[in-house]
């Protein structure tokens, strides 16, 4: 590896306008893709396979006018008092400029909706007064059935006498004619009574029906008790998130002027205020943090500039090449926030890892050519199997089985990857032009230097001892090791313990900043109509098969036992029909929680609702099935968790093995992942703490504490190994090295963490300031996750890397490094530190003469000649 990678510097340095070029042809072909074939991105969270997918599916095919998504308005009238006359027509002249949006289907009026509930009540009343009036009539005929057939059997009686004490008296044939006709009568107002007994229990039922409805549904209102909030429902023709942003915007831009010119202000719901932008304020000072980390670590602007460099350039690619895959798949819009993150993060320090080593060898008198191809050659090589880890703890999500996870993780494992290519090209070639100014004028005088560019003199200097960062702190940890290991131990313990009680769901409108239109439109609907009306549920029926359309008292009737069932169940504020098919197979229903979306009691009222539609199913034949965001929230966290097991044993295990193959130990690798665990855990604690609880929220900006994003433990657990992993790479590679060239373990623990310990912690920092700024994030969905990277990265940086990682390989000593002889035959040699590869350059093996001492550079050094 160190051979090739020593030949591919050297090229690129060689050629280096020629590499700068290429690169920047790719960056030109990846952006005009990306600009022309591209699509918008979505917010939207799609799993195939659960069963809120497929019932949504049910309902898009059956009811295709209640599947799109909705936006919501609350309308607020300013001096707190009911809406008036002039401002409901203000309003519905707002509603009329919305329905000419875009992909917006219907605009349904608060006013309009409250009005026919009235109707609807009145109508109501009056079929009961109605149904008391049959009542009374059928018990006025059958009381007069009653006294008739007394009289047509008093008459019978008295005709059966009259046969059997005189039979010739002359009366009996017209009492005999007069007893067949009322016979007659009595049955046919029998009939009649019967038909209408039969029509007054039907009418009787349709009302207990209607009632049934109408009193499960009095608990929903889009206007509320003082007339002084109206909550507007804007549907899409689609999900909300998958309208274009454009369109969206559109609706307060042509909504705000009439509805504030009427004393009306309009606050619009979280679907339509979402912005998709990746870089903001946050992000920038993020960035701007780490380029004064690489200006005081370099101690030269210009230098400071390559890193910053190789991160823009890797991440331009990188994401110009996923936004040109929107064009065949629909993204989410985190996809390209996560491996901004990861690739501006990693890009610099891997670039920062090569340009410091090259610093290195040039101080210790190395030519600069020769030192470039060195540079690439092992620190290089580190940057490549650091890389790796990343990239297949990334690639890694597609075994989860969900499509975003799968998404998110090629892309940025993809950004990842162009970073490592990046920074092995790109940094040599732009050092070779940098030339001796990769240092300061500064620090070369502080090394001894007179003139940098005088071949002579920096062979003077070759075998100068590099000066040592960080002795001191490697001393105090590895004095009393165990008290190091126990004193991490119960630290990061402590930080974890908030993990326990994590919560985990999807964000919404509770999580925007306090103030903002979208957060103060779900507190305000909270707040007047109930929480759960923030998170209303879809029940969709489905009914046995019928022959023929069922009639409207067929459909009422079933519809009233299905709310009737709902409506027992504890949680459940209302149950709203607004849907049937055209074949009345299928029901649609709005189930209101008493509890908003993100509560614990939300989680069991629906687990409650699903063991109701079971019963409902054995008694009745109807198959009730649940979709919306809340279900979604629950099923999609659900379906990560069981995911992460599979995950973390395929990551842990490549990784293991690529430890294995690098350092030739079996300890090591072990070590790293303990550690790593340790880092995940304070990692979710702290998380759980800030995002969750609260604590100290308004230091990052967490207005609004509640559950954590559903992606966010896998995400945190793929991205913290790779980058953990990273650290571990950097710091004992310098171990390994050391013990490579001669040194006993316990002194080459104190070697290596001296070699590397400035440019891990510069490193640490800098990823740390560059999550941190994405943990300012103006998405939701990206805030957590760049807190929790940022804790974790300075955690396991910091805290694991350079403390308990020391202090177990000093209490281990030669056995930190045992791997059984059969497996050192097994496992490929890699040559990371270089060792062959200075034998080979030694000898000339590698095409040219053989490099023993400083030699002039006859290209970048024309003063030496």
């Amino acid at each position: 590896m160190s051979t090739f990678l020593y030949r591919l510097g050297r090229w690129a340095a060689n050629h280096s306008w020629r590499t700068l070029g290429a690169w920047a042809l790719i960056l030109a072909v990846v952006g005009t893709l990306a600009a022309t074939v591209g699509r918008p991105l979505t917010s939207q969270v799609s799993i195939p396979g659960t069963g809120f997918e497929r019932v949504l599916a049910q309902l898009g095919d059956e009811i295709p006018d209640a599947a799109g998504g909705f936006g919501r308005v609350v309308l607020t009238t300013e001096d707190g008092r009911p809406f008036t006359d002039a401002q409901k027509d203000a309003v519905r002249e707002a509603f009329a400029a919305w329905e000419d949006v875009p992909h917006v289907e219907r605009v349904v009026d608060p006013f309009e909706a409250q009005q026919q509930q009235a109707d609807g009540t009145a109508r109501l009343d009056e079929a009961r007064a109605q149904l008391d009036d049959a009542g009374q009539q059928v018990a006025d005929g059958t009381q007069q059935l009653n006294e008739a057939r007394a009289q047509l059997e008093g008459g019978e009686a008295l005709l059966e006498q009259l046969r059997r004490d005189t039979p010739e008296d002359p009366s009996i044939p017209a009492l005999e004619q007069q007893l067949s006709e009322g016979r007659a009568q009595l049955e046919a107002g029998e009939q009649e009574l019967a038909a209408g007994q039969e029509q007054y229990e039907q009418g009787r039922q349709q009302y207990l029906d209607g009632a049934t409805v109408a009193d499960a549904s009095s608990g929903v209102s889009l206007v509320n008790g003082d007339g002084s909030v109206a909550v507007v429902q804007i549907q899409f023709d689609d999900n909300a998130q998958s309208v274009p942003t454009e369109d969206r915007n559109l609706i307060p831009e042509r909504g705000d002027p009439v509805l504030e010119a009427a004393g009306v202000t309009p606050y619009y719901s979280v679907e339509i205020t979402q912005q998709l932008e990746f870089i903001g304020p946050g992000e920038i000072i993020g960035l701007s943090v780490a380029l004064l980390v690489l200006v005081l670590v370099l101690g030269s602007l210009v230098a400071a500039g390559l890193p910053l460099l190789v991160a823009l350039l890797g991440v331009g690619v990188g994401l110009g090449g996923a936004m040109a895959f929107t064009a065949v798949v629909e993204m989410n819009t985190t996809t390209p926030a996560l491996a901004l993150m990861l690739g501006l993060a990693v890009g610099i320090d891997y670039s920062l890892f090569i340009v410091n080593r090259h610093r290195a060898n040039l101080l210790h008198g190395m030519p600069m050519l020769e030192s470039i191809a060195r540079a690439v050659a092992t620190a290089g090589s580190a940057v490549v199997f650091a890389g790796t880890t990343v990239v297949i703890a990334l690639a890694a999500l597609v075994l989860s089985g969900i499509p975003i996870l799968a998404e998110m993780g090629v892309v940025a494992a993809a950004t990842v990857a162009v970073a490592v290519l990046v920074a092995v090209t790109v940094s040599p070639a732009v050092l070779r032009l940098m030339r001796t100014r990769v240092i300061s004028r500064r620090g070369w005088r502080a090394a001894g230097f007179t003139d940098p560019g005088d071949d002579e003199e920096r062979a003077r200097h070759a075998g100068d001892a590099e000066e040592e960062h960080g002795g001191w702190f490697v001393g105090l940890v590895t004095r009393r090791p165990w008290l190091t290991v126990l004193g991490v131990v119960a630290v990061l313990g402590v930080v974890s313990i908030p993990a326990a009680s994590m919560r985990l769901g999807l964000p919404d409108g509770g999580s925007e900043p306090t103030g903002s239109s979208a957060y103060t439109a779900y507190s305000t609907i909270g707040e007047e109509f109930g929480p759960g009306m923030n998170g209303p549920v879809v029940a969709v029926a489905e009914l046995p098969e019928a022959d023929a359309p069922r009639s409207d008292a067929d459909v009422l009737d079933l519809q009233a036992e299905v709310v009737r069932v709902l409506t027992q169940v504890d949680g459940v504020a209302s149950v709203v029909p607004f849907g049937v098919s055209d074949d009345t197979n299928t029901l649609a229903f709005q189930v209101v929680p008493t509890t908003g979306p993100a509560d614990v009691e939300t989680r069991e009222t629906l687990s409650e609702i699903q063991t109701a539609a079971g019963v409902l199913e054995r008694h009745s034949g109807i198959e009730v099935g649940l979709t919306g965001q809340t279900v979604a929230n629950i099923e999609i966290s659900d379906r990560l968790a069981a995911a992460l097991p599979t995950y973390l044993v395929v990551v842990v295990g490549l990784s293991l093995l690529i430890l294995m193959v690098v350092f030739r130990s079996l300890v090591v690798p072990l070590v790293a992942t303990g550690g790593f665990l340790l880092t995940v855990g304070a990692a979710f604690g702290a998380t759980t703490a800030v995002h969750q609880w609260g604590w100290l929220g308004s230091w990052f900006g967490v207005t609004q504490p509640g559950p954590l994003l559903s992606f966010m433990p896998i995400i945190l657990i793929g991205v913290l190994f790779g980058l953990a992993m990273d650290y571990q790479m950097f710091l004992v590679s310098g171990m390994h090295e050391a013990r490579a060239h001669g040194e006993d373990s316990r002194t080459a623990v104190r070697s290596g963490f001296v070699h590397g310990a400035k440019v891990v912690t510069a490193a640490a920092v800098i990823m740390t300031s560059v999550f941190l700024g994405f943990a300012y994030s103006h998405l939701v969905m990206v805030r957590p996750i760049g807190f929790g990277l940022a804790v974790g990265v300075l955690i396991d940086a910091v805290v694991v890397r350079m403390t308990l990682t020391p202090a177990v390989m000093h209490l281990l000593g030669d056995r930190a490094w045992y791997l059984p002889r059969w497996l050192d035959r097994l496992l490929p040699d890699l040559d990371v530190e270089g060792l062959k590869l200075s034998e080979r350059l030694a000898s000339g093996a590698l095409g040219h003469a053989p490099v023993r001492a400083p030699e002039p550079d006859p290209v970048e050094e024309p003063a030496a000649r």
